[in-house]
């Protein structure tokens, strides 16, 4: 009877041990299952996070953009009417010039004009005079 009583004890121990080993198997799996849902809460949460912080670094380089866009388009606007502003007044003075010139070639050509006809005239009378004379 001793036999069958180690025999049936062993078997209790080694049934107790391995339910004892399932046991902290199924706790060890429920741990490691508690953590990887903590794992992935503290992602989601740092995400989150730096979510948040790239929509506002994002916002504030749009406003800075948006800032110094403005800046160039105002300078950029003001240096174009300056310099129209510029052609303009070379464009009179060219226009002042040219009126000028042409006003004196307008006189210089009148005068050849008037020296020419003079003399064409005086030639004309001095024919007319030698027809004259050999006429008469």
């Amino acid at each position: 009877m001793k036999t069958k009583f180690s025999l049936k004890f062993s078997l209790m121990m080694m049934m107790t041990i391995a339910a004892a080993l399932l046991a902290l198997t199924a706790f060890s799996y429920g741990q490691v299952g508690t953590d990887v849902k903590d794992a992935a809460k503290d992602t989601g949460k740092a995400t989150k996070k730096a979510a948040v912080k790239t929509g506002h670094a994002t916002e504030k380089a749009a406003d800075k953009t948006e800032d110094t866009t403005e800046s160039a388009a105002k300078k950029t606007g003001h240096a174009t009417k300056k310099a129209a502003v510029k052609t303009g007044e070379a464009t009179e003075k060219a226009v002042d010039k040219t009126g000028d010139a042409t006003a004196d070639a307008a006189k210089d050509t009148g005068k050849g004009v008037k020296k020419g006809a003079k003399a064409v005239g005086h030639g004309v009378k001095k024919g007319a005079k030698k027809t004259e004379d050999v006429v008469k």
